[in-house]
């Protein structure tokens, strides 16, 4: 995970999951609707994880 993808991840979590696929796009997004630390927490996750 570089830094910019942490910041990104904070600011518009969506965002920064863009190259992992549609599915990480839509359950972070709706994660993010759901209330913004869920999502922030999401796209840690998925960007932390290595497949």
């Amino acid at each position: 995970m570089s830094c910019i993808r942490v910041l990104l991840a904070v600011l518009f979590p969506p965002l920064a999951v863009i190259d992992r696929g549609c599915g990480s796009i839509v359950i972070v997004s709706l994660l993010t609707c759901a209330g913004w630390i869920p999502g922030v927490i999401g796209a840690l996750i998925i960007l932390n994880n290595k497949s």
